[in-house]
């Protein structure tokens, strides 16, 4: 498990980096004005989750670059390259550019890359596979609370001018 002292640490500074890219949570004068789902667990639980989802989903990485006989291992990092990518956009986009529809949509790719990665895993390594798990269900769980912010918000993306906003008037 030498790869995890690696990966864990890549993939928690990726996702650290991802959400201080823009103000996330009640920190975010957007999302503290959207009305939410009554599901939406308390700000302190998102990081929380996505600590423990991070270092799951980088042992997972671990266990699959290390098996080196594979012949799977290079399709299986790639498609946990491009997933991961698709996980970065996330927060920019809807925190910082306020695009619930485009952040759905990478919700979805999101979605149906770590399935196609965990499948992929499962063929390397049973426990890989089995680590992605969690990882899927919060996606599915942030799909539904995103949907149900663009439901109650219906004019979400223009209740406060986004950090990309002159706000200079011509």
């Amino acid at each position: 498990m030498r790869w995890a002292v690696v990966t864990v640490p890549f993939i928690l500074l990726l996702g650290f980096t991802s959400a201080r890219s823009v103000p996330t949570g009640s920190a975010n004068r957007w999302y503290a004005a959207l009305v939410k789902p009554v599901e939406t667990p308390p700000d302190w639980a998102f990081p929380v989750a996505w600590i423990v989802i991070y270092v799951l989903i980088g042992l997972a990485l671990a266990m699959v670059i290390h098996a080196r006989g594979s012949t799977m291992r290079g399709p299986a990092v790639a498609l946990f390259a491009a997933q991961m990518v698709a996980n970065l956009i996330w927060t920019p986009l809807f925190f910082g550019a306020h695009q619930i529809f485009w952040s759905l949509v990478t919700l979805g790719a999101m979605f149906v890359l770590t399935l196609a990665t965990t499948i992929a895993f499962s063929r390397i390594r049973a426990g890989a596979a089995l680590l992605m798990l969690p990882y899927l269900a919060w996606i599915v769980f942030a799909g539904y609370l995103t949907y149900m912010v663009g439901a109650l918000n219906p004019n979400a993306e223009t209740l406060v001018p986004s950090a990309t906003s002159t706000q200079i008037i011509r």
